[in-house]
């Protein structure tokens, strides 16, 4: 069996759907359906009996693709919050239930949640959203990005 730990998940193992190969760097590991995989866990995971873990929740939310400050904003609470709970692990039990009802009801369809988990996406897209303008012979050129990150050079 393979003990899957993507996430700092710590008690994940696969039967199968995995191949283990060697690579220029060391051992490798790939997945079938790596999509389904995760989807999978987060069920499971929604549906565990006990607490979440810090690196549990941060899986479950990771995997609905909302931010620390996307998910704190829904829920009323700020991003160092939510960062908070994924460290400490001390999550409050109205939060941990409604994160697992969302993954469940997003992992079953449901068109409401999965409308309000990409409206939240989409606005932090916006909100992301830069654009960069350059000069060169007396005319403007406008480049949009849509990330945080630097835009590259021309």
């Amino acid at each position: 069996m393979y003990h899957f730990t993507d996430g700092g998940l710590r008690n994940v193992w696969l039967r199968n759907g995995y191949f283990q190969h060697n690579t220029p760097y060391g051992k490798g590991v790939s997945f079938e359906d790596l999509d389904g995989l995760t989807k999978t866990i987060c069920v499971a995971l929604s549906q565990k009996p006990g607490k979440l873990t810090g690196a549990e929740f941060r899986y479950i939310r990771n995997n609905m693709l909302l931010s620390q400050k996307s998910l704190g904003e829904m829920l009323g609470y700020t991003e160092q919050a939510v960062a908070k709970w994924e460290k400490t692990g001390k999550i409050p039990k109205a939060i941990e239930s409604v994160v697992r009802s969302m993954c469940q009801s997003k992992q079953n369809g449901n068109a409401k949640i999965i409308s309000i988990i990409d409206t939240l996406i989409l606005i932090e897209r916006i909100a992301a959203t830069k654009i960069i303008l350059s000069e060169a012979r007396h005319k403007w050129k406008a480049v949009i990005h849509e990330t945080d990150e630097a835009p590259l050079s021309d």
